[in-house]
């Protein structure tokens, strides 16, 4: 298969650094319209770049990993939901460090990777610091991680946040002369939600807490990129998992309205999550890209800001937005499909039809998602129904090809 189109910035391919946000939806980051949480690190990535406001996860963690890092859906992969690891297997898939390797990049993850399998390195990460779930941030709760196989224990007072900050920037210094490609699985926002550095004794407001040092860390390393005069060839995409979880997504709201489901949700809540990239000097600065995007198309999208070349005799369901990141048009897809445990739906920015049959009218969306009787005369509703049953009929089953998005009204 011919390379995708390398970046035209420089002759130096550009570093990408991919941060995952844990449990962070919408209503978490000011610059969305949250109401209660102020993000102003977050904020600048995307004045300084391109926010996007209908990117769309699979609603739970381990799944939308496993489709970040493999561009296929998930009855492709088998990795269903958090217990369906397992079903993950080199011989079987390909994650996206294999294919930046021959590229002329060095690798790393950094964080999370409690529900796939293996280890990073399993999957052709040339460095890596996981930790084994959520919860263990400090050493009193007995926190360790895995640096390149080997288990450590938290020095005294360190927090497992600031620790993998650390580890992140030594691998760019090192690797500051050579392309990298770091997976950033951030711990915040998933709970137990428990002090931060700078929490203030007695605070009440420990989620808010969470939320603001998260940010500290995304200014931190923004600074150092600056620092080190990589920032103009570093690609910097930040990203939330899945919606935001629990409580906070019952309190939490966006412009005065509270978003409709949450994590674990086939609802908005549970799916649309805030994507920016900050691309300085190649990303436009403050623009605000309406196309739709969802987690299959990291992998192609990369791979082509890399100049790699996606695996041969690979189902890629992922629909490339390279140009929208350069600012260009390009060919924005026309749906998006969402998978979790048995339960799925396609959707449009005007439509949504789920396994069930059950048609919504988005216009209201992300905060309600309006039903439509199945015996509408509605001849918009028809047709995207029509439109959208076709779509969920051809990916059905694990050996469904790859479904072309198709220009269509409705």
């Amino acid at each position: 298969m011919a390379p995708n189109r390398a970046s035209a910035a420089g002759t130096r391919r550009p570093n990408i650094i991919f941060i995952l946000a844990d449990d962070l939806g919408l209503d978490c980051v000011s610059c969305y319209g949250a109401d209660q949480l102020k993000t102003p690190n977050i904020d600048a990535l995307a004045k300084g770049g391109t926010r996007f406001e209908y990117s769309y996860a699979t609603p739970l963690c381990g799944p939308s990993r496993a489709q970040i890092l493999t561009g296929r859906y998930p009855f492709r992969t088998g990795m269903t939901s958090n217990s369906t690891g397992p079903a993950l297997q080199p011989a079987k898939e390909v994650m996206l460090p294999k294919v930046l390797k021959p590229a002329g990049y060095v690798t790393a993850e950094v964080g999370k990777w409690a529900q796939l399998p293996l280890q990073p390195s399993d999957w052709g990460f040339d460095e890596y610091m996981r930790f084994p779930g959520s919860g263990g941030y400090w050493r009193n709760q007995k926190a360790e991680v895995n640096v390149n196989g080997r288990m450590e224990q938290l020095p005294p007072q360190t927090y497992l946040p600031d620790l993998m900050h650390d580890f992140l920037v030594d691998f760019i210094k090192r690797h500051k002369d050579q392309p990298f490609y770091v997976h950033y699985a951030m711990s915040h926002v998933h709970g137990p939600i428990v002090r931060t550095p700078d929490t203030v004794p007695g605070s009440h407001r420990l989620f808010a807490d969470n939320i603001a040092y998260m940010d500290k860390l995304v200014g931190k390393l923004a600074a150092e990129l600056d620092r080190l005069g990589l920032r103009e060839n570093t690609v910097i995409v930040f990203v939330g998992d899945n919606g935001t979880a629990g409580r906070p997504a019952r309190r939490l709201t966006v412009d005065g309205r509270h978003i409709n489901g949450a994590k674990n949700t086939m609802a908005e809540g549970g799916s649309r999550v805030p994507l920016i990239v900050n691309w300085k000097g190649t990303t436009p600065a403050g623009r605000v890209c309406h196309d739709l995007t969802d987690f299959s198309d990291f992998f192609p999208t990369l791979a082509s800001l890399a100049g790699a070349r996606l695996p041969a005799g690979v189902t890629i369901d992922g629909h490339s937005f390279a140009p929208q990141i350069r600012g260009e048009a390009g060919d924005p897809r026309e749906w998006v499909y969402v998978e979790l445990d048995g339960r799925r739906y396609v959707a449009t920015k005007q439509w949504k039809l789920n396994a069930a049959g059950e048609l919504f009218d988005m216009k209201d969306a992300p905060f309600s998602e309006i039903p439509v009787p199945r015996d509408t005369k509605d001849g918009a509703a028809v047709n995207a129904r029509r439109r959208l049953q076709e779509v969920m009929a051809r990916l059905r089953g694990n050996n469904a090809a790859r479904v072309k998005q198709t220009s269509w009204t409705g």
